[in-house]
């Protein structure tokens, strides 16, 4: 079904990229035929043709129009795309040989002399007006077929890019809540075997994070303050099972709450400062802030190193949270993650908006 989706907005898009070259084309042609064909014409001498050879001019100026439009009906960059040869070759054979023709119109008996110099200077006037209209036309139809074929590869390459960021993203953000499901669980089977009195109200909180979870599955964004809001319930839910050696500070600033942020952005470097910072006999600390200022937000971890990450299994995680800043930030964010000392810190900044 996905993959169906992702070819109806292929589709989709691929309309609206018709559309807007339909009108865009037609904001060409009318440029052609209303500015530019009228302005050349107007380099003839079109007062002493339209008395002495009418015919000849008004087949002139009907054989630009009908060539601007073959050119433009059949688009030769497109059959070359094809590598339709013999059809361009033949189309251009035909062409040549309809202005060839043209060449030889019958002069009128009025432009007919004896002078044979007058009447080779007055035959190769015109012949060069033909040709040269003739490589105007396709000079200018290449151009702008060339042009508009390019456009239509660039937007639809886009459009594909498009749709497979979204899967990766899709694809991560899926990965992400089976991780935190699982260490999450963990921490409710830890209550629960001990006997403690807070086993139900870490119930509820779980609760309200999977409520939280799911209704924003199908969000691309949502308001910082429900991403906070989200994160404060996770440091409860987790401080239920600590002791008195664990000390968490959470420090939140922001100016503005509805703010938009990817779901589930943060969650990861909260959830590692909480399994690998915690102790249940040694005192240790947890410090993360949270701070947006004017759309960029600055956030931080930092906690003891209690637990070493084990060897040779990956850190799925932060990997996953690198792979969506990248997609959704590219250029506009800075990550850093690493331990100094007894410490592991995590220090983000985003451009949000």
């Amino acid at each position: 079904m996905s993959g169906l989706s992702a070819k109806c907005r292929i589709f989709a898009i691929g309309n609206v990229i018709k559309m807007k070259n339909n009108r865009i084309a037609l904001y060409i042609d009318l440029l052609f035929c209303l500015v530019i064909m009228p302005l050349a014409i107007m380099l003839l001498p079109v007062d002493r043709w339209i008395t002495t050879n009418t015919a000849f001019l008004l087949t002139l100026i009907a054989y630009v129009y009908v060539l601007y439009f073959v050119y433009r009906r059949v688009c030769l960059p497109k059959l070359f795309m094809q590598k339709k040869y013999l059809h361009i070759v033949l189309l251009m054979c035909i062409l040549v040989a309809v202005t060839g023709l043209l060449t030889h119109f019958p002069m009128p008996a009025e432009g007919i002399t004896d002078d044979v110099r007058q009447m080779r200077a007055r035959l190769n006037m015109r012949t060069q007006t033909i040709w040269f209209f003739f490589l105007v036309v396709t000079g200018f139809s290449l151009a702008i077929e060339l042009t508009f074929e390019l456009f239509r590869q660039i937007l639809s390459r886009q459009a594909v890019e498009a749709e497979k960021n979204k899967a990766e993203l899709a694809l991560y953000k899926a990965q992400i809540n089976p991780h935190f499901l699982f260490n999450t669980l963990n921490t409710l089977y830890a209550l629960v075997l001990s006997g403690s009195e807070k086993t139900e109200s870490a119930f509820v909180k779980f609760s309200n994070i999977l409520r939280y979870m799911y209704a924003q599955t199908n969000s691309e964004t949502i308001p910082i303050g429900q991403e906070i809001e989200y994160i404060r319930q996770y440091v409860d839910l987790q401080s239920l099972r600590l002791n008195r050696h664990t000390h968490i500070e959470l420090d939140i600033k922001t100016d503005n709450d509805q703010t938009p942020i990817p779901p589930m952005i943060l969650i990861t470097f909260v959830e590692n400062a909480f399994k690998y910072g915690t102790s249940p006999e040694t005192d240790c600390s947890i410090r993360i802030l949270i701070h947006l200022d004017k759309g960029r937000l600055c956030f931080e971890t930092e906690n003891a190193i209690m637990r070493s990450h084990e060897e040779g299994r990956p850190a799925i995680g932060i990997a996953n949270c690198r792979k969506r800043l990248e997609l959704l930030y590219h250029n506009r964010y800075e990550l850093q993650t690493g331990s100094q000392g007894n410490l592991y810190k995590t220090n983000l900044t985003v451009q949000l908006q």
